[in-house]
């Protein structure tokens, strides 16, 4: 199982707000019911669930370059 997220353009490290966006569930049976979640949570949920992290990575302008 993978649990796909990318990281939030308007969070930081220490802002107290949840600094990853899901963008998908790969197998399983695992139903997420949030769109931002903590790294803290992830991790747990990964742990508990067996799943594997996917981090996708942004292109850092927040503006897809070849559109």
């Amino acid at each position: 199982m993978k649990i796909i997220v990318r990281e939030r353009m308007r969070s930081e490290e220490g802002t107290k707000k949840p600094r990853f966006r899901v963008v998908g569930v790969q197998g399983g049976d695992l139903k997420l019911h949030v769109k931002r979640i903590r790294k803290c949570e992830l991790i747990e949920l990964a742990e508990i669930t067996g799943a594997e992290i996917v981090y996708l990575s942004r292109d850092g302008e927040g503006v897809n370059k070849e559109a």
